[in-house]
């Protein structure tokens, strides 16, 4: 087997959707030696952040000495950057012996319950991590978190970034319901910590850590990094960003007795942190600075906007704008678009990609008297905006993941992978809320 059979053969299993549920993660598991059970993981769920949140602490615990598995999704380019180890993507070889020692174990399944994708990928992530022999991984969820294939963890520490709307067809339709399936993730015993605030969710998680004995930390707007840490420059800009890394060095004060670190080490990997595609600013040849942000809901382009204020107050961006249709992308465009001098709508290169046009006429509703431009691709948009001073390319991490192809900033050796991304599902049963003591 070649990488790229390898490839198409995770492709095909796209197309089984995501059957919400652990009882195939746990048997696949089974099957592979229960890798899980001979590492130590930090599991984190939540709407937005966790990917950032993940790149703090693997970065911090990197830098205290030890040798960090880092699981994440989605990719942006390659699919090879879900499965890291010390920030050294999987290579290709290993991928394909992955992929051929599961493919014995999935035809052991019946037709109308093989694993999916992430399923799979998610056991192909506990073996390698295993056989690097990690002394810690960081684990984040794909969706939600009750019901992930992730969720067949017990971590050292639970953490939840935020709570939030999104995915509400799978997740529920109220910020209680939403943070149910994330607090799915609590653990009797284990200590969760979480920066969510909004009242409604953050009752459903205390509630929850009640009644599993878990200790719980809250991280709120008003906590502070410690005064060492206060004048740090993070790589990651936005008060958003200073938000998850309070609560990443909550996260590390949690666990000392168990993973003793010092400060010189959060130092150290709180301000050599990389996440690409988060605030990622680009200066091309001529000066022009193109800043790439994987918001993909309106709290993400909540925080993007606030951390374009506070980076370049009172300018005026050319936005190349890309949604995918099952986002609340009215909402995005209203809260984005009159902050722009310059609009253009682009489709993303998905199956779920929003109408451009329909982006562009959002956006002419929210931000009157902006020029806005509807353009049939990607290449169109950053051809017109070639002569652009600042350029803000925002709406998807498809996108995102695109423009790092065209800038020729994709990992080395990445091929273009994100159709990958792709998969659909049947809405999950939302979990019941427990009554009110």
């Amino acid at each position: 087997m070649t990488y790229t059979e390898a490839v198409k053969f995770l492709y095909r299993l796209r197309w089984l959707g995501a059957k919400f549920g652990l009882e195939n993660t746990r048997r696949l598991a089974a099957l592979a030696g229960r890798p899980h059970e001979r590492l130590r993981f930090i599991h984190v769920a939540g709407t937005n952040g966790k990917g950032s949140t993940c790149a703090m602490l693997e970065s911090i615990y990197r830098a205290a000495g030890l040798r960090v598995g880092l699981y994440t999704s989605p990719h942006l380019v390659s699919f090879r950057e879900r499965i890291q180890v010390n920030r050294r993507l999987i290579p290709e070889a290993d991928v394909v012996r992955l992929v051929g020692a599961m493919q014995p174990w999935l035809a052991t399944f019946p037709a109308e319950h093989q694993p999916t994708f992430f399923e799979v990928v998610t056991v192909m992530a506990l073996r390698y991590f295993e056989e690097q022999r990690c002394d810690l991984v960081v684990w984040e969820t794909g969706m939600g978190g009750r019901l992930d294939a992730t969720n067949i963890v017990t971590p050292l520490a639970s953490v939840i970034t935020n709570i939030g709307f999104d995915h509400q067809q799978w997740l529920g339709n109220t910020l209680a319901q939403i943070a149910a399936e994330k607090a799915g993730i609590i653990k009797p015993g284990v200590p969760v910590l979480t920066a969510t605030d909004a009242p409604e969710a953050l009752e459903v998680i205390e509630r929850t850590a009640r009644e599993r004995g878990a200790p719980l930390t809250v991280i709120g707007p008003e906590t502070l990094l410690p005064p060492e840490l206060a004048s740090l420059q993070l790589p990651l800009p936005g008060a958003h960003q200073r938000r998850n890394a309070a609560l990443a060095i909550a996260t590390v004060q949690a666990l000392q007795e168990q993973i003793p670190v010092s400060r010189e080490a959060v130092v150290r990997g709180l301000s050599t942190v990389q996440w690409p595609g988060r605030m990622q600013t680009v200066t091309r040849p001529g000066g022009q600075r193109v800043i790439l942000d994987a918001a993909h809901n309106p709290a993400g382009i909540e925080a993007l906007a606030g951390a374009l204020r506070t980076a370049y107050p009172g300018a005026r961006f050319a936005l190349v704008l890309g949604i995918l249709r099952d986002k609340d992308w009215r909402a995005m465009c209203e809260r984005l678009a009159p902050l722009a001098r310059r609009i253009l709508t682009v489709p993303v290169g998905s199956e779920r990609t929003a109408d451009a046009a329909e982006l562009a006429e959002a956006c002419r509703h929210a931000a009157p008297g902006v020029e806005v431009c509807c353009c049939a691709s990607l290449d169109e948009a950053l051809e017109r905006v070639a002569e652009e001073r600042l350029v803000v390319v925002t709406g998807s991490s498809y996108l995102v993941g695109e423009v790092l192809e065209r800038l020729g900033l994709a990992p080395e050796g990445a091929r273009q992978e994100r159709a990958l991304n792709e998969w659909a599902a049947a809405p999950s049963q939302p979990l019941a809320l427990p009554a009110k003591p």
